[in-house]
């Protein structure tokens, strides 16, 4: 059975968050990653997409090398399956995994306690700042499904031994198809997304770990848009927020998008560590705009042919009542001007590496030149940000720290 045969389901809310994750940071990032999953079960959501590498952090480096760092992803995957993070609602998770060998930066997609399917990332990010080959390999599919024997841990508790491994996607018992993309994916000449629309998925999750660079935002908006108006679909995109140790400022950004149309979109700059934005989207739209492009209608067709064994079947659901409205397209999306971007990611990197160095404050000489007179004002911005947060929110984790 392939994707979106028979279409019984017609409204879904999904839900895609920013998340500010450590390295290595197994508790803390437990606690971001469930409060994003009560956020999204309070907003009525059924599906829920995190960052990439979330459970252990994206730039843990070489610890990605250590048997340690596996063993401690899937002990806090089976802590949040015991919590109940995914009663209800398909749970969509980052973290890294070792299979026959080899070891793979993954999604986990897991549903009322059981883990439904690994999906490894096939295309790895090696430009600029990115090394991930150091740490991952490229998954290249065998033509076969695979299975990957889970830790004890998951038959004692759950009574799953095994679950399926490779680039297939998740089809639900009311027709409705769920798929990934993962971070660079995107960005590849030939992105997951295409296969995957082809195949009739009508939602795509890409959990990423996306660094700020100047105008960057509009780039992702650019390819998550162009995407869903060729092919149609909903795009959910999360992403890592703040400093996790290094030198980089991952910028969150979460969007959702539907048939080239924004309908939430989550702050670029922030210092909350946990943002959810959610959508209700009417699949019946999804299926009628890609109708309505005669070629989609050819080369799924030829695709359905060529591709078997794809859909990985659950007989839980995601839709909801009929009566549900879908979320209208956002008016306006805020995108920063260049000078904001020079000041604002600078200055929520400087908190996250305040707070997270245990360092009382800055030392700050000034010379008068331009070069500390620009230090000064993104300092500024910073202590800006942090009493305006901390006065939201007397309670939350700025105010506290």
């Amino acid at each position: 059975m392939t994707g979106g045969t028979y279409g019984s389901a017609s409204f879904v809310t999904v839900a895609t968050c920013n998340l500010n994750q450590w390295a290595l940071d197994f508790d803390g990032n437990y606690d971001r990653i469930l409060e994003s999953c009560r956020r999204a079960k309070a907003a009525g959501a059924s599906y829920r997409l995190g960052p990439e590498l979330e459970i252990s952090g994206y730039g843990c480096e070489d610890h990605f090398l250590e048997s340690d760092t596996f063993s401690h992803c899937w002990e806090t995957l089976a802590k949040l399956l015991e919590s109940g993070a995914t009663d209800g609602m398909l749970v969509d998770v980052g973290m890294p995994v070792l299979f026959a060998g080899a070891r793979y930066n993954c999604r986990i997609l897991a549903m009322n306690r059981k883990i439904l399917l690994i999906r490894p990332k096939s295309a790895m990010a090696d430009n600029g700042n990115y090394r991930e080959s150091r740490y991952f390999t490229a998954y290249r599919a065998t033509g076969s499904p695979e299975e990957l024997i889970l830790p004890e841990i998951f038959n004692q508790k759950f009574q799953q031994r095994s679950a399926p491994f490779g680039t297939q996607f998740v089809q639900l018992g009311d027709g409705t198809c769920v798929g990934c993309e993962s971070c660079e994916e995107l960005w590849t000449p030939q992105a997951t997304h295409i296969d995957l629309a082809l195949q009739g998925v009508e939602i795509i999750g890409n959990g990423s770990g996306s660094h700020h660079e100047l105008r960057k935002l509009n780039q992702r908006l650019e390819l998550i848009q162009s995407a869903t108006r060729k092919c149609g679909g909903v795009y959910l995109y999360a992403n890592q927020r703040g400093c996790d140790g290094g030198r980089l400022y991952y910028d969150g950004g979460a969007l959702i998008v539907c048939n080239g149309q924004v309908l939430a979109q989550a702050p670029q700059f922030s210092l909350d560590d946990v943002e959810v934005v959610t959508a209700t989207v009417d699949l019946d739209d999804i299926r009628s705009y890609r109708a309505s492009i005669p070629s989609f209608g050819i080369q799924t067709a030829s695709a359905s042919t060529e591709r078997k064994n794809r859909a990985v079947n659950s007989e839980w659901t995601l839709s909801l009542d009929s009566l549900t409205s879908p979320t209208p397209p956002l008016s306006g999306i805020r995108v920063h001007s260049p000078e904001e971007e020079c000041c604002l990611g600078p200055a929520c990197w400087l908190w996250d590496y305040l707070r997270r160095s245990g360092a009382a404050g800055f030392f700050l000489p000034l010379s008068g030149g331009a070069d500390s007179s620009s230090v000064a004002t993104i300092v500024g911005a910073m202590c800006v940000m942090a009493t305006e947060a901390a006065q939201s929110n007397p309670e939350g984790p700025v105010a506290s720290d």
